[in-house]
């Protein structure tokens, strides 16, 4: 596609049936998936990192073996959420991948520090995956593929409807932090409930609203209006699949469960570096765990875009950062509702007004359905500015 061409968010459906020639055979596909990148000759690094981690050779070999077996690993998922999303469409393409990806690996490593009651380590787990995606990897992939196309385009419809999902998980994280403040700017009478309680039973509303108002876009997304998720023009030039449907689910399973392995490996390490290296909790919680955490999916996002297919990495983006947001972290609050652990969506000032300022600049520059280099920087800038506070945060 020439550079002066846009990109659309969404492609028509495609089937084996309509693309010329058969489909392809397993061995046709894993000679694809082989053969697709250079970073596979990285492969070699998998066991050596999970050998790492078992026999803990140190957090600085733990780190390196595994960040080098999650590069060919992300690589794989990418291709294999690529060609998941030509036999469907690139909004299922992008919400397997966010939900094979941090979605799932935040549940469960949410769910583990919930039993363990910690409770501040799971809201830095949430709010900085939230920001990692939205201004980082969100920014990567506007800055990657302005560099390449002067306009990058992508369907009006969806960036709306993102926008005013992302306000409303804005508001579950402004609404219970402005009701705590008020509390206790003015205590209730020493009888009733302390303002820790009250906002306790607020998040736990809070949170089955956002659940409710997911599932249904989720249905409004897939089923009721998928029509405004298709462009309406097809794509100009369809691309032909290069690996069977069924291998390509396999293959982003298969490749998440591995990642999910090497990750934990990597994110157990970064304790002892972060010691070696003086890094504050903060810092590490907020900025480096979410980082490191989901580099493969933060790869795969970028890969996309660079590929001109800016909507798939948006659906990876910015939506990661709404399931998070409307699933992960109410489900969390449930979660510890039913054990016993009271997590709540009150997350603190500083991390509320950075979550304002950046649903504010993302919603923005989504709005118009197109964007550039510039507008990746915009959001980049924003992010290492987030990165410098949270540096200096005790």
């Amino acid at each position: 596609m020439p550079p002066t061409e846009t990109s659309r968010l969404l492609p028509s459906n495609h089937t084996s049936e309509e693309h010329s020639g058969s489909s392809p055979t397993v061995v046709s596909s894993l000679h694809a998936a082989a053969t697709q990148s250079w970073l596979n000759v990285l492969l070699v690094f998998v066991p050596v990192g999970i050998a790492a981690g078992v026999l803990s050779w140190g957090p600085q070999w733990i780190f390196t073996f595994n960040f080098l077996a999650i590069l060919p690993l992300a690589q794989l998922l990418g291709f294999a959420t690529e060609e998941i999303a030509l036999r469907t469409s690139q909004t299922i393409g992008g919400l397997l991948n966010a939900t094979f990806g941090n979605a799932g690996e935040l549940l469960i490593l949410g769910v583990a520090a919930l039993q363990g009651g910690l409770v501040r380590i799971v809201q830095a787990s949430l709010i900085g995956s939230i920001l990692s995606n939205l201004l980082f990897v969100a920014g990567l992939c506007f800055f990657v593929a302005g560099l390449r196309y002067k306009e990058a385009r992508f369907a009006v419809p969806i960036a709306n409807i993102s926008g005013s999902l992302l306000s409303l998980a804005l508001a579950g994280i402004l609404l219970p932090g402005a009701f705590f403040a008020q509390l206790v700017a003015n205590p209730p009478s020493k009888e009733g409930p302390t303002p820790e309680e009250q906002v306790v039973n607020v998040s736990r509303g809070a949170s089955i609203i956002l659940l409710g108002i997911y599932f249904a876009y989720l249905y409004f997304q897939l089923h009721s209006h998928k029509h405004l998720f298709e462009d309406p023009e097809g794509e100009e030039e369809a691309e032909e699949p290069k690996m069977n449907f069924w291998v390509a689910v396999i293959l982003l399973a298969g490749s998440t469960v591995i990642i999910a392995v090497c990750a934990e490996y990597l994110v157990g390490s970064i304790e002892g570096i972060s010691e070696e290296w003086g890094l504050t909790k903060s810092f590490v919680g907020l900025v480096l765990l979410p980082i490191v955490g989901n580099a493969a999916e933060h790869l795969t996002a970028v890969t996309v875009a660079y590929k001109n297919k800016l909507g798939l990495s948006l659906g990876i983006s910015v939506g990661s950062a709404l399931q998070i947001a409307m699933f992960v972290g109410p489900v969390l609050v449930l979660t510890g509702w039913a054990i016993g652990v009271p997590l709540t969506l009150e997350f603190g000032v500083f991390e509320t007004a950075v979550s304002f300022v950046s649903v504010f600049i993302v919603v923005h520059l989504i709005d118009d359905g197109a964007t550039n280099y510039l507008e990746g920087l915009l959001l980049l800038g924003t992010y290492a500015i987030t990165c410098i506070a949270f540096w200096y945060m005790p």
